[in-house]
């Protein structure tokens, strides 16, 4: 009767572990925007892209980028920021399917219409697998900017508010 109950206990754990098994420990996440007016006269578009390494099924630590273009009613100009991020995730679903995280980031902002300096954030986003492997993402973070010229009350309060929509994939 033990031998049963062993049995079964090892048979029901077995989809729970071949899921986490078809997940591997790295993520890539790729995502994008543009916009034009009606008469195009002028774009703006933005890329985003991180690798990520799962140290646990719930602790990740990645590095993202992104690039920001405008030439709409200013000079054409580039801007980019880049980050390591660290996010703690809450596997939720029969399957894991939803995984909403928090989290922290630190990095660089530079470009040519922004004042070069370090920032941090807190953010925030979920995660939706699609199947084992691919996942549609949403993200916001809170970017506080690390300016010596200002004082801590002024730089929290001038951050930005930075929003990511894209697909991922777990290998």
């Amino acid at each position: 009767m033990l031998r049963k109950g062993i049995v079964l206990a090892v048979l029901c754990l077995l989809p729970a572990v071949a899921q986490a098994q078809a997940r591997g420990p790295f993520e890539l996440t790729l995502g994008g925007s543009g916009a034009n007016g009606s008469r195009f006269d002028g774009f703006t578009g933005s890329i985003q892209g991180s690798i990520g390494y799962f140290f646990t099924d719930s602790l990740e630590l990645g590095v993202r980028q992104s690039l920001d273009y405008t030439d709409v009613g200013v000079p054409k100009q580039l801007n980019g920021s880049t980050r390591v991020a660290f996010d703690v995730h809450f596997p939720l679903g029969d399957q894991g399917q939803f995984l909403p995280f928090v989290g922290v980031n630190v990095g660089y902002v530079y470009g040519d219409s922004v004042h070069d300096t370090w920032e941090g954030a807190p953010e925030a986003g979920i995660k939706w697998f699609v199947n084992q492997t691919t996942f549609i993402y949403g993200t916001i973070e809170y970017q506080i900017f690390f300016d010596r010229h200002s004082s801590t009350g002024k730089n929290f309060s001038e951050g930005q508010f930075v929003y990511g929509l894209g697909i991922g994939f777990r290998f």
